[in-house]
């Protein structure tokens, strides 16, 4: 079978990262795969030399980028349609947004028997206007009536897309969002390796984030909710991976704060350094305000560490609030940094003032969840979708 993926961007972030991990398994089961991708272009760096290892082909469609531009989205629609012509897939499976509304367009001109999306976030939730929602949801609805099937990353996400008029549930299959649980597991005994690289002692206790320094994500409530935490556990520390647009404006936070001195801005990192970074952490903390499954969640899990998050998204079918997370109310749009940080440091400064508790929330890993993001069983779920939507 000839199998070809669009994804918007190959920068550093799970939806990309599950690309090509999906990719990679076809590859082995003996598919051939092409993936097309648009310019890795901002500051979260990018995936191109990693896909470009993989047993399968990458090409670069320099027009689709990820803001909405009619002239380069009009050049982007006609290069994928070309490519989709020349290459004849039996499959197009599109991933995020942007692919997935011109790469659905082009690949029905182009008369592909066979077209699958991958929600892994909606692009219309309560913090954007009225005016922008209606927008993306129209847009979403169209690309949907191009697709012989959708995926989910989570049971949530396809709940809200059946809500949304995307399409009925049961033309909605979920499948997690893969990943390479091994190197997690591998990663165990790198935990003082990588602290001594932080200048943290084992006496600390090490909350860690790891997201993209941008809007929507959250570290406008984690610092000053630190700060609180910081100010009755001595021994506190906050590790921030990740790098963005909003660094300057959130390392000047820090400063004001006065707690400069107990965050670790780490900047990019490797998909290869977070099993180092979350074994070396006590807790994840992750406070993002729109996702479709933080890949982050089952990630803390699968390091045994207990982690803070609002519930959003799918964030409750991998944590258990009490039991291995603790899970909280999101903000309301508008709320200020300031008085949505209570709750938020509540939790952190419960798990800080108790180690042992939070080693013990950690082990309490959903194991049988877990299991379900492994990127071979997965892949092997995706193939199950690609024959249900074949038979449309």
């Amino acid at each position: 079978m000839k199998i070809v993926h669009v994804i918007t961007r190959l920068i550093l972030g799970g939806a990309q990262e599950n690309t090509i991990l999906t990719g990679l398994a076809q590859s082995r089961l003996g598919h051939e795969v092409v993936l097309l991708t648009g310019p890795p272009l901002g500051p979260e760096g990018s995936l191109l030399e990693e896909a470009a290892a993989m047993p399968f082909r990458t090409v670069l469609v320099p027009a689709m980028r990820r803001a909405v531009h009619p002239y380069h989205d009009l050049v982007a629609l006609a290069d994928l349609a070309k490519h989709f012509r020349d290459e004849r897939p039996d499959v197009v499976h599109t991933h995020s947004a942007k692919a997935g509304i011109l790469g659905r367009r082009a690949a029905r001109a182009a008369g592909v028997p066979c077209i699958v999306h991958t929600i892994h976030g909606l692009p219309f939730d309560a913090y954007h206007g009225r005016l922008a929602n209606w927008g993306y949801r129209t847009a979403e609805r169209r690309a949907a009536r191009w697709s012989h099937r959708l995926i989910a990353v989570c049971e949530d996400m396809a709940d809200r897309a059946a809500a949304a008029g995307l399409a009925p549930r049961d033309r909605i299959d979920v499948v997690y969002s893969a990943m390479d649980t091994e190197r997690f597991r591998a990663a165990e005994g790198e935990r003082d390796r990588v602290r001594a690289g932080w200048g943290v002692g084992p006496a600390a206790f090490v909350f860690a984030k790891v997201a993209r320094l941008f809007h929507l994500k959250g570290h406008a409530f984690v610092l000053p909710a630190f700060a609180r935490v910081a100010q009755g556990c001595p021994h506190a520390v906050l590790v921030l991976a990740g790098d963005g647009v909003l660094r300057p404006r959130l390392e000047a936070e820090a400063e004001r704060l006065g707690i400069a001195d107990r965050v670790r801005f780490l900047g990019l990192v490797s998909r290869d350094q977070i099993p180092g970074i979350l074994w070396a952490a006590d807790a994840v903390v992750h406070a993002s305000l729109r996702e479709g499954l933080a890949r982050v969640l089952p990630q803390a899990g699968l390091c045994r560490r207990p982690a803070v998050t609002y519930d959003i998204g799918g964030a409750r079918e991998v944590v258990r609030d009490g039991e291995n997370g603790l899970l909280l109310r999101p903000p309301a749009p508008g709320d200020a940094a300031s008085s949505a940080a209570g709750p938020l440091a509540e939790a952190m400064g419960r798990l800080a003032s108790d180690p042992a508790g939070a080693r013990q929330m950690g082990e309490r890993r959903p194991k049988e969840v877990l299991r379900r993001f492994d990127y071979r069983p997965a892949t092997d779920e995706i193939m199950r979708v690609y024959d249900l939507a074949r038979r449309v």
